[in-house]
């Protein structure tokens, strides 16, 4: 009875292995592979074995992205903060006394040089020029016919009918009137810049602020009632600070021409301006240990303005044909900076550094790379010397 069972178990599993697999898992290898015998199968699978069935997957290999190490020219900066100041501020003032007449600028106005400010009264100036006018011509017509009385006492002096006295005296008289003819011409200059001071016009050209003065008031030379502020902002001024140790590489730098100058936001997301170095202070701040700069902008756009806080960035050098990576592949470990470097059978080593200058995109490697080693920018986490690595072929070079 068991050799029937048996075989009629072999049958079936012979006959049918899915079922039998369905079943009895265990039997579904060999129900198979007598299936294949009986039925003509050129070749059976193998029986899986449980070793088989508990192995685990190979692992994945760290997908990472890598740079290559090239040459270039890296500029050498010396990062500050600083505030925005017009180039030149002027306080408009009033240089003679009365009534506004008329205010002839809009606040925030451009203003150029000449432009109409503000007109005071102007008809007690005119009829001061207009007096000393007329007494420069009453003295002229005295000058003539004293000239004419001199002549003659000249004639009768010479026929001793005039006294010597009576000549000289008459000769005083015409120098007298000489000196104030000139005394009248200084006179009518005075009163026509006097005229002048009554028509107020801009300095310089510049942006006008608040109107300080309405029309229809009184203003004073002597209070010395200001009319409105004009600051130049073509071009504009920034001045900012840098640290005392500096100091040297920024005389060299501007010993051999004005050195170039970034002004941003001052957080340093964009880009504002770009100028040139014009002064050094004369002395280092000791309270602070730094030293006052100024930079000068042409400021065409209007993106600075005064009073306006920026970062700013001063070219001190520009190092020839260095070796860079981007700064996402130095990485900072207990020995010093280190790199991951990728061979050409793309497994990673460690490579200690020497950096000599860095920003916030790159990085100057002194000692410790060569040009064109890959560097890992991206995945370091988990990395092991000697460890295969994937590529990521979709991610920007230098990324």
């Amino acid at each position: 009875m068991v050799a029937l069972v048996v075989a009629a178990a072999v049958g079936v599993g012979a006959y049918a292995p899915d079922a039998v697999e369905k079943w009895i898992p265990a039997a579904g290898g060999y129900a198979r592979v007598t299936h294949a015998l009986l039925f003509g199968r050129d070749k059976a699978p193998p029986a899986p074995t449980q070793a088989a069935a508990n192995a685990p997957a190979p692992p994945r290999r760290p997908l990472v992205t890598v740079a290559a190490a090239r040459r270039a020219d890296y500029p050498v900066y010396v990062d500050g903060l600083g505030q925005a100041q017009a180039y030149n501020t002027v306080t408009v003032r009033t240089r003679v006394d009365g009534e506004v007449t008329k205010i002839a600028f809009d606040e925030g106005q451009l203003l150029k040089q000449g432009d109409l400010v503000a007109q005071i009264d102007p008809r007690p100036y005119q009829a001061a020029l207009d007096q000393a006018v007329a007494k420069q011509a009453q003295d002229q017509a005295n000058l003539a016919n004293a000239k004419l009385d001199l002549q003659r006492y000249a004639t009768l002096a010479k026929q001793n009918f005039a006294t010597q006295q009576q000549l000289d005296t008459q000769n005083a008289l015409v120098n007298q009137l000489i000196a104030s003819i000139a005394a009248d011409a200084a006179a009518i200059d005075a009163a026509r810049v006097q005229l002048d001071y009554a028509t107020i016009t801009a300095p310089l050209s510049g942006r006008a602020g608040f109107r300080l003065v309405d029309q229809g008031n009184m203003v004073n030379a002597a209070q010395q009632t200001s009319i409105v502020a004009i600051a130049q902002l073509q071009p504009i001024a920034v001045v900012f600070t840098a640290p005392q140790d500096d100091l040297p590489r920024i005389q060299d730098a501007m010993a051999a021409g004005a050195p170039q100058v970034l002004v941003s936001t001052s957080d340093g997301a964009r880009l504002l301006a770009t100028g040139k170095l014009t002064v050094i202070d004369n002395q280092v701040d000791p309270t602070t240990g730094t030293i006052r700069l100024k930079a000068e902008f042409a400021n065409q756009d209007q993106a600075l303005w005064p009073g306006l806080a920026v970062s700013t960035r001063l070219m001190v050098s520009l190092e020839k044909n260095v070796l860079v990576v981007p700064i996402e592949a130095i990485q900072h470990g207990p020995d010093g900076l280190y790199a991951y470097v990728v061979d050409a059978g793309d497994r990673v080593a460690t490579r200690p550094l020497t950096v000599s200058h860095q920003d916030e995109a790159l990085a100057v490697v002194a000692k410790g790379l060569n040009d064109g080693d890959r560097v890992v920018t991206f995945g370091q986490y988990g990395l092991q010397p000697g460890s295969a690595v994937s590529i990521d072929a979709t991610a920007k070079a230098g990324s």
